[in-house]
């Protein structure tokens, strides 16, 4: 089972320049998206699982906390050291916190 992080301390580790992954489709992330994640839809995470450190923890995210559960259950059974943060994007806007618009070169 996805260990899970509270916006609180997401928002700590965040702020001191934590690796973010955002698992939502590529809309979803244009809409608004924390600022610095990178988009790894959820459908590619079993492929693309090879493109993130092993040495530092990864905070996945989405809109509400279901499919980060899922993929960072995934990074964790291939040895990522994976975190999902509750609430998800949706409970970091409704707390103020920056959130950043637009597409990314690497969504998928």
């Amino acid at each position: 089972m996805a260990r899970e992080v509270t916006q609180e301390a997401f928002a700590a580790a965040w702020a001191d320049g934590a690796l973010v992954v955002d698992v939502r489709e590529a809309d979803e992330y244009a809409a608004g998206h924390v600022p610095g994640a990178r988009p790894m839809t959820l459908r590619t995470v079993p492929v693309r699982c090879g493109e993130l450190p092993t040495g530092r923890p990864v905070f996945v995210i989405c809109a509400s906390g279901n499919r980060s559960r899922t993929a960072a259950d995934r990074m964790n059974s291939l040895g990522i050291d994976a975190y999902s943060v509750a609430g998800g994007t949706g409970a970091w806007a409704r707390a103020g916190r920056p959130v950043a618009a637009g597409s990314h070169e690497h969504a998928s």
